[in-house]
């Protein structure tokens, strides 16, 4: 059976998980992607909700191959195909809706970003609410605030290519630096990804630096949180507006865009006014005159990469870029999540 720490857990943000736990996830990820097909009686029968606010490419993908490898079934469910409770319209409560979906799947994960919320934080606010009424493990598949299932994702590739070829060895992370900086771009995206790494990078003893222009701070309890977790390892964390020096020494390199904390304003996602703020900063962008100042980093990106904007084609497509080995981590640490919260070993 299912771990009795993790089973029926709900998975909203890695941070609420011990470290332990994080562990578990990533050495049975690490188990599934050497054995990928040796795992199908897991969720054999059984049905994972996705509710899809947001869109996704490999958010998508990546659920719904990891339910069939584990012998289950991932059903792609819409707020528009479903009538809900919303502000404006008549509908089910979260509650009925929670209530009578723990009915019938084994799990639901939950998909909701910047443009389909009113105010920073609401997305999180939402999925805690069904959690609170389900009786199926809730996962969080990106929200406003965070993004724990490509945390663990990242990670799993960081130590996969900065530790000895084979080996799965996670200390390697401890006292490496990591820089995540702002990168200028036309997405306006949020703070999910970028928050996630910092947390999760925090807890493996990392050297956290963080990267922006002036007028793009992260959520400050995150900040606060991450510089517990890396006192607590003996390592730092640091925020700069200064990009050239915080390329210095760096093992690791997420060049992102972000938004900044005026996104949201009078219950409204400034997103076209984002992005132009964003397009002026046209030297926030990693090339390989940057990367040439770190100590050989590798370079991470979530994706969907804004090329030529977060980051030149040289670089994401170069010998030391990650990018293509975390996306196909999302499907290994995804079937460890729902097989240790949801299914049967």
């Amino acid at each position: 059976m299912a771990s009795d720490d993790l089973k029926g857990r709900d998975l909203i943000v890695t941070q609420e998980w011990s470290k332990e736990d994080l562990l578990k996830v990533l050495e049975l990820a690490v188990k599934m992607k050497a054995n990928r097909f040796g795992y199908t009686h897991v969720l054999k029968d059984r049905t994972f909700f996705m509710f899809f606010y947001n869109p996704s490419v490999r958010t998508r993908q990546s659920f719904e191959c990891a339910a069939t490898e584990l012998g289950g079934h991932a059903q792609f469910l819409e707020p528009k195909s479903m009538r809900l409770k919303t502000k404006t319209t008549a509908g089910e409560t979260v509650e009925d809706a929670a209530r009578v979906m723990s009915r019938y799947a084994c799990g639901l994960g939950i998909r909701i970003l910047e443009d389909k919320v009113t105010k920073y934080g609401e997305g999180d606010e939402l999925i805690r609410e069904y959690a609170r009424w389900a009786d199926i493990p809730v996962v969080s598949m990106a929200h406003d605030k965070f993004h724990p299932c490509q945390g663990l994702a990242d990670v799993m590739g960081w130590i996969e290519w900065l530790g000895p070829k084979g080996k799965f060895e996670p200390e390697v992370l401890k006292g490496k630096k990591l820089l995540v900086v702002w990168g200028h771009g036309a997405l306006a995206r949020s703070w999910c990804s970028v928050q996630e790494a910092i947390l999760i990078g925090s807890r493996f003893g990392m050297n956290v630096t963080v990267a922006a222009p002036e007028g793009y701070d992260l959520d400050p309890d995150v900040l606060a949180a991450a510089r517990k977790n890396c006192e607590s390892q003996g390592a730092s964390l640091e925020v700069t507006h200064s990009q050239m020096e915080a390329y210095r020494g760096a093992h690791i390199v997420y060049s992102r865009n972000w938004m900044s904390p005026d996104a949201y304003r009078d219950g409204e996602f400034h997103k076209q006014e984002e992005i132009e703020k964003a397009m002026k900063h046209t030297d926030w962008i990693c090339d390989a005159s940057k990367m040439a100042l770190t100590d050989n980093a590798i370079f991470t990106h979530p994706m969907p990469i804004d090329r030529g904007h977060e980051v030149t084609d040289e670089v994401a497509s170069g010998p030391r870029s990650s990018i293509y080995d975390v996306a196909e981590n999302r499907l290994h640490v995804q079937k460890a999540v729902m097989a240790l919260t949801m299914g049967n070993l």
